[in-house]
Parts: C-alpha cells; structure tokens; sequence
C-alpha cells in the first residue's frame, strides 16, 4: 500500500481537511534542563502553521498521559500559546502508540477523513494505518530536525512490528474522547 502521494510538504498545497490528528512525542530530550525535543517543537510548528493557513479547523493532540506528565496536555498549552483558540483544540490522552491514536480519533472522535502531523518516517505508519481501516487520510510532515539518526532504528522496529501483524487491530479498552461535529 503506498502512502507517498498522500504525504505533504508544503502548507499551500495540501488538500483542506476540518481535523488535524497531531501525534505526540516527549517535549523534552532532557526534562531537567528544559532541552525541547526538536521533534516536539517541529510538530507543534507545523499543526499550528496549517490552523493559521486554514488547511485544518480542529485538532486532536493524542499522546501519552501514563507516564507522570500528559503530552497532550503539553501540546495543547504550547498551541495556546502559538494562538490555537482552544475550542478547536480536542485531548486524546489514551494515544499511547500510533496505532491508538489513529485508530481512535476514527473510533472516538468520529473521524473518517483527517490530516496526521508528524515527521515523514512517522506520517508513513500512521498513513498505513489509516488507509487499511479505509480512511481517508492525508499527512503533513513537520521539519526532522537533527534527530533522525537517533530515532531510525526505533521506526525501523515499528514498522516492522506492524507489518508482521496480521491485521491491524480495533484501538482497545480506552474508550474516552469527545466527538467533532459528529
């Protein structure tokens, strides 16, 4: 299943969808002396860059919340601050991997059609997942940084990890979001 004519670059090209499905990552490289993960502060750039362009109109921060600090709540405060109203910014505090979240903000929020952000290497998985549940999704890619070498072998695992899977699965016990113009 290819996924490269859905992946987007530039904000003045990609097609307009009403949600975007920002996915999350640890602020922080090193917590205790606040060095922001590139990765982190690329897809907040890129989320908020497509809110102000009028390419999405809500977004759905889904991340981890289990591990003594909520990504999605960080991302939330980090869009307020770009200027992201936040009657259009939704929580998914139960994306706990990229399977969750896609599979959720279909499941939870009632989505069929939306836009993933993220980085490339990331945006590829998350489009494979889409595409076998049969939405429509498109990608945007938020900048790399100087961090792709420290995360490949990582994406090297998770992709191979999904494509041994049989079939892509339902999203699990959490069940808890709240729906878009459903």
């Amino acid at each position: 299943m290819s996924t490269g004519d859905r992946i987007y670059t530039d904000v003045k090209t990609i097609p307009k969808n009403e949600v975007g499905l920002l996915l999350g990552t640890a602020k922080y490289k090193d917590r205790a002396r606040k060095i922001i993960n590139e990765y982190y502060q690329n897809r907040i750039n890129a989320a908020a860059a497509l809110y102000m362009a009028g390419k999405i109109d809500y977004i759905i921060v889904s991340g981890d919340s289990s591990m003594g600090y909520s990504e999605p709540n960080e991302m939330r405060n980090d869009l307020l601050a770009m200027g992201v109203p936040s009657s259009k910014i939704f929580m998914d505090n139960a994306g706990f991997r990229t399977l969750d979240s896609v599979l959720r903000c279909h499941d939870i929020f009632g989505q069929t059609k939306f836009t993933i952000i993220s980085q490339e290497f990331h945006n590829r998985r998350a489009l494979f997942i889409g595409l076998s549940k049969q939405m429509d999704v498109v990608a945007f890619n938020a900048d790399d940084g100087n961090q792709y070498m420290a995360v490949n072998f990582r994406e090297q695992f998770a992709r191979i990890s999904l494509q041994t899977k049989k079939r892509v699965y339902t999203a699990g016990r959490w069940r808890s979001g709240s729906d878009i113009l459903r």
